[in-house]
């Protein structure tokens, strides 16, 4: 854990990565603390509507039961392992299982539909998916065992393979925002490189009472490591908690039931949050990440949730590189914090070189959250970095250490000679009162290469014409970055962890030019 009491230029100055030469997740998070202190809160499981409290030595007796059936089924060492489930005890069971066996686990979302299951079984190569019935069912027609619950053994000892910490240990899918999605394989070193960052993003997490919480999918990156397995390797209770769909409601139920007390928020669920006046109190750290907020939404949060939320930032190949942290540092609204102890964070020119101006978003090789690589996909891993450079797909500059995002490399629109990122357009006129959703692409223009418009959603109940919106913005923001046209949607297209798909709407301005 960071040094209580540091300042963040000490903890920057001071960190080194501690990655000894045997390294398995499974002790990390699960076995040390079973052999420890059995007894010591690990999980709070509201996923069935009751509470139901699990310690270490309880979650360490099921997943040895995971890793028994798995045995039984022929999973060896390096073999691929699906875990098809919601937030549940089962679910972090089955990755631990994995781990311990020195398998790589594969965490698929109980809302993909059959292809987007296909596509990633097929390609992972998963023979054996840990699931329940629903998921199952969901499984029908793939050549692949389904492993449940109800299939386990009683628990047989084992001990942990002889991993290190570049040993491949899970397999995550892109969300595919812009293309297919590719397999991030990482090593066994990822949870240590995320746990900086998480500690950071919730004021220092590990205090006393801390408890933490999202209503983000553990099949994600954002729920499986920013949350699960950080909380469960540094000894905070982490909550168990489905929600099919997010609603203000449960959310405020499950958070007053459990006691918690830190909870990592995607900008959607604040946005929800916000829209229904919503006011939550007892916590200790809000952290956001996945899109940049705006000065009114940080305001916001002081009011409505007692704290100042942390945003962080990161992605599937390489996660938690920046945040702030308000016990550390006041935020700089509009930025996405700071680079995170023992990480090298830059803007680099086209060739490889730091810039003062706008460039690409990079991460330095070396940092132990970083991807070992695209899965059979070499040629993409190459193109991912530029010398010893990862390369994010984003576009920002950095001011006085901040980094400010602009955009995606290919979402940023060039008008009339300027620059103009989306994500401010989007967060100005989500400001506005009868605004729900928004999506800002550049559709191309022969005058002025490519002019703004936005697609917009309108609350229910609310209306507002596009010449509201349009001067929403130039108050707000700059003359040439307004949204010159502006078309309205019942609904915008979105990823399955709720993030706007700007290749689409791309994909729809293109065809109005067509057309």
């Amino acid at each position: 854990m960071l040094e209580r009491g540091a300042t963040y230029e000490a903890l920057k100055a001071g960190f080194r990565w501690d990655l000894p030469e045997r390294l398995n997740m499974a002790e990390q998070v699960c076995d040390g603390w079973a052999a420890r202190a059995p007894e010591r809160l690990a999980l709070i499981d509201l996923s069935d509507g009751v509470r139901r409290d699990w310690n270490y030595g309880a979650l360490r007796e099921l997943s040895l039961r995971v890793q028994a059936a798995l045995m039984a089924r022929g999973v060896v060492h390096g073999d691929r392992v699906g875990v098809l489930l919601s937030q549940s005890p089962l679910c972090a069971a089955a990755h631990i299982a994995a781990w311990r066996m020195g398998a790589i686990s594969v965490p698929l979302f109980k809302l993909f539909r059959h292809d987007a299951l296909a596509s990633r079984v097929g390609d992972s190569g998963a023979q054996v998916i840990v699931t329940d019935a629903e998921g199952e069912g969901m499984l029908s027609g793939l050549d692949v065992k389904a492993l449940r619950a109800e299939d386990l053994p009683e628990a047989t000892e084992a001990g942990a393979a002889q991993t290190g910490p570049e040993d491949p240990a899970v397999l995550i899918y892109t969300s595919g925002t812009t293309g297919s999605p590719k397999g991030a394989l990482h090593g066994h070193r990822v949870l240590t490189g995320h746990l900086p960052g998480v500690e950071i993003s919730h004021d220092l997490l590990g205090a006393p009472g801390d408890v933490l919480w999202t209503p983000a999918d553990w099949a994600w990156i954002g729920g499986l490591f920013d949350v699960l397995m950080p909380g469960l390797a540094l000894g905070v209770p982490v909550v168990a908690a489905r929600m099919g769909r997010f609603d203000v409601a449960s959310c405020q139920q499950i958070i007053a039931e459990a006691g918690v007390r830190n909870v990592f928020f995607p900008p959607t669920a604040l946005r929800m949050l916000k829209a229904e006046g919503a006011r939550i109190s007892g916590l200790r750290s809000v952290a956001s990440g996945g899109e940049p907020l705006g000065a009114e939404m940080l305001a916001w949060g002081q009011e409505s949730l007692g704290v100042t939320i942390n945003e962080f930032y990161g992605q599937t190949e390489c996660n938690m590189v920046a945040s702030s942290c308000a016990h550390l540092f006041s935020p700089k609204p509009g930025c996405l914090g700071r680079a995170v102890p023992g990480f090298d964070v830059a803007v680099i020119d086209a060739a490889g070189r730091k810039t003062g101006d706008e460039g690409d978003i990079a991460v330095r090789r070396g940092a132990a959250s970083m991807m070992l690589g695209y899965w059979n996909k070499p040629a993409e891993t190459d193109e991912k970095f530029r010398g010893d450079w990862m390369l994010t797909g984003d576009r920002g500059v950095i001011e006085e250490g901040f980094i400010r995002f602009v955009g995606r490399e290919d979402d940023v629109i060039t008008s009339a000679g300027y620059r103009i990122g989306p994500a401010e357009i989007e967060d100005c006129l989500l400001t506005h009162p009868a605004v729900a959703t928004v999506g800002v692409v550049g559709k191309p223009d022969p005058l002025r290469t490519e002019l703004v418009k936005a697609y917009v959603v309108v609350k229910p109940g609310h209306t507002c014409a596009a010449e509201d919106l349009q001067a929403w913005v130039k108050e707000r923001l700059a003359s040439y970055s307004y949204p010159r046209e502006i078309a309205f949607l019942e609904a915008l297209p979105m990823t399955v962890t709720g993030k706007v798909i700007r290749k689409d709407l791309k994909a729809m301005a293109m065809a109005e030019v067509a057309g």
